[in-house]
């Protein structure tokens, strides 16, 4: 099989996502995995003997993306090989490596909406409350805390450090995507919470990791799984949420916020995001809770 380790552009295309755009190694291996697909494609389908960017065409794209259809892949999968493949296209551009791309008249299917799974206010009172006295426990209920308290990805949580953590000024540092830093208020409660933390873990009787915020048992730094597996004992399956995720925690972040009569753009700023679309989803769910409001308190509703 053709491996895209021995096809010196898509390298040069990796490399430029790890060192210049600094997306993070699970969105690097996205990319990779999209293009090696395609490769294997044109080398097993199509019959090429070697992989040449310059020689593919926009039907061959095409049909790589019938045959990925054929083999049930569904919108959000071929929206994302797409966006892969223009990306590499155009980066190749730009290094005047190709002097045209097949990406031209390329349509991404559109993605049917999906709204933000969050969960209610009274339930996230009770989640934040609830906290075990082992160590383990007690760093599963500052994660979650934090996670709801800030609106931070689950791998800005993870990478925490106590450095970022300035209790002065009770703000957190948070470096996002692209090392795009952003400035998140942190509450009386939380900076307690992470006060008794440090202290908690200063007395552990393991060597400790000083630099990073959040760690386990044995002095080690938290991993993605342990965000996961925080999250979702959290959430619970009493919610009857149909995922229990750290990103569940973001959502319900920012449709509380709205709730409560936050201003769309200072939501955004929070959440970190580039556009205001990606954040205007959560409108969706403020809207319904206005209609409950009316309904409930309009003498004709």
């Amino acid at each position: 099989m053709f491996q895209i380790q021995e096809i010196p552009s898509i390298q040069a295309f990796i490399r430029f996502l790890q060192f210049e755009k600094r997306y993070s190694p699970h969105t690097v291996r996205s990319y990779s995995d999209d293009l090696q697909q395609f490769v294997d494609y044109l080398i097993i389908e199509m019959g090429y003997t070697h992989f040449d960017p310059a020689q593919v065409r926009s039907i061959e794209v095409r049909n790589w993306l019938v045959y990925l259809r054929g083999e049930d892949a569904g919108a959000r999968t071929l929206h994302r090989k797409i966006s892969t493949l223009k990306s590499y296209y155009k980066f190749m551009l730009r290094q005047q490596l190709v002097k045209e791309t097949p990406m031209v008249g390329i349509v991404a299917p559109k993605i049917p909406k999906r709204l933000p799974v969050f969960a209610k206010e009274g339930e996230m009172n009770r989640v934040l409350e609830e906290r075990g006295e082992d160590f383990m426990s007690k760093t599963a209920h500052l994660l979650v805390n934090i996670l709801y308290a800030t609106g931070m990805r689950s791998s800005e949580v993870q990478g925490l450090k106590e450095s970022q953590v300035d209790f002065s000024n009770k703000i957190i540092r948070v470096y996002g995507k692209g090392g795009k830093e952003r400035i998140l208020p942190m509450t009386e409660k939380i900076a307690g919470l992470i006060k008794n933390y440090i202290s908690d873990k200063t007395g552990l009787e393991v060597a400790v990791n000083r630099e990073k915020l959040l760690v386990k048992e044995n002095g080690k730094p938290i991993a993605q799984k342990d965000v996961y597996a925080a999250a979702k004992a959290a959430l619970g399956e009493a919610m009857g949420l149909e995922k229990r995720s750290p990103h569940v925690l973001r959502h319900t972040f920012a449709t509380h916020l709205l709730n409560q009569g936050a201003d769309l753009n200072a939501v955004k700023e929070l959440l970190g995001h580039s556009s205001l679309a990606a954040t205007q989803v959560y409108t969706h769910n403020t809207i319904d809770k206005l209609k409950e409001v009316h309904k409930k308190a309009h003498p004709r509703g």
